[in-house]
């Protein structure tokens, strides 16, 4: 499947393995995938609202129909792969997550993350842009019924499929996708494509390692979490990325700049015009904890704050009323 094919909807990877794209890959526009065994078959991820949701789970049936889904993991916590659990949970499908990613799949983290489009202001503003099209309200949190730590292997209809827990990286409990006889990964947020990562937990050290493993697995053809099915050469700009980040920002640290300046000095070359460019700050931000333990650890809307500010959004500093329950 060459990068040109990348539309809404079903793809059919061969060897019994599908994906389920959604350009164009940027905030919310997540990648999902179907691995089918003898009789029965495993979802990989759902999407970031219900009406997404059941659009997959119609568009998939020329498969689910012969091949039942039976099991459904979550690559990670973040809600653009979570947040139509509800509708696999009511058919019989058992959930599974990593343990760190399960303990942040709470009703908490998800109304939080609904209530940001009806902030005031230029986060309200922002978050109306890049999560305009999702409708958030009224779902329902379901985490999984199983959790693992480290790796599990899963049997689907006789073929393994194996969930290696690459966290933290991009979030605490990222786990990746492999299915072996397909030489084929399922990588979630750990691989972005055609867009920027963003840091969320790190360090980016081991999110780096996390790509070098992927590199090292005998795979042909990469699912990313956001883009284009992919390859190795895509893996290998995402980890040139993130390595470039975390040079230029540890030297700004050495050099005594505070996080703000670091962001507003980093020149990021070939890297410049990446979609969601904004997400530096917290790329930065990530790296300057890792260095400096006492570095404040802002909650997501402050961080989305300066996101906005950095894509052209005016910035502000958020009103008590706009902090998220913690």
């Amino acid at each position: 499947m060459s990068a040109q094919d990348y539309r809404k909807g079903l793809h059919d990877l061969g060897q019994g393995c599908h994906a389920w794209l959604q350009p164009d890959g940027s905030w919310g526009w997540s990648n999902a995938g179907l691995v089918t065994g003898s009789g029965t078959s495993l979802l990989v991820d759902t999407l970031f609202d219900l009406p997404l949701t059941r659009e997959m789970l119609d568009g998939i049936r020329p498969v689910t129909d012969h091949h039942p889904l039976r099991t459904l993991v979550n690559t990670h916590s973040d809600p653009d792969h979570v947040n139509g659990n509800e509708l696999v949970a009511s058919r019989d499908v058992e959930i599974l997550a990593s343990a760190a990613a399960a303990e942040l799949m709470t009703q908490e983290a998800l109304d939080a993350v609904a209530r940001v489009k009806h902030l005031e202001g230029t986060l309200g503003e922002f978050a109306r842009h890049i999560f305009g099209p999702f409708e958030l309200d009224g779902i329902t949190a379901t985490g999984p019924d199983r959790t693992f730590s480290g790796e599990e292997s899963v049997d689907v209809g006789g073929r393994e499929v194996r969930l290696i827990q690459v966290g933290p990286a991009h979030t605490p409990g990222d786990v990746i996708v492999l299915v072996p006889d397909a030489r084929l990964l399922y990588a979630g947020d750990i691989l972005f494509v055609g867009g920027t990562p963003i840091a969320w937990a790190g360090p980016i050290d081991r999110w780096v390692a996390a790509l070098d493993r992927i590199l090292d697995l005998d795979v042909a053809t990469i699912v990313p979490g956001h883009g284009p099915v992919s390859g190795k050469t895509e893996v290998s700009v995402m980890r040139e990325y993130l390595v470039t980040v975390q040079a230029q920002a540890r030297r700004r640290f050495e050099e005594g700049l505070d996080v703000d300046a670091a962001i507003a000095s980093i020149d990021l070359g070939r890297f410049a015009d990446l979609p969601e460019h904004g997400r530096l700050a917290q790329n930065v931000l990530n790296v300057y904890q890792q260095l400096d333990p006492t570095v404040p650890r802002p909650d997501r809307l402050t961080v989305l704050t300066k996101i906005a500010a950095l894509e052209g959004f005016s910035p502000e500093l958020l009103t008590p009323e706009q902090e998220p329950t913690r």
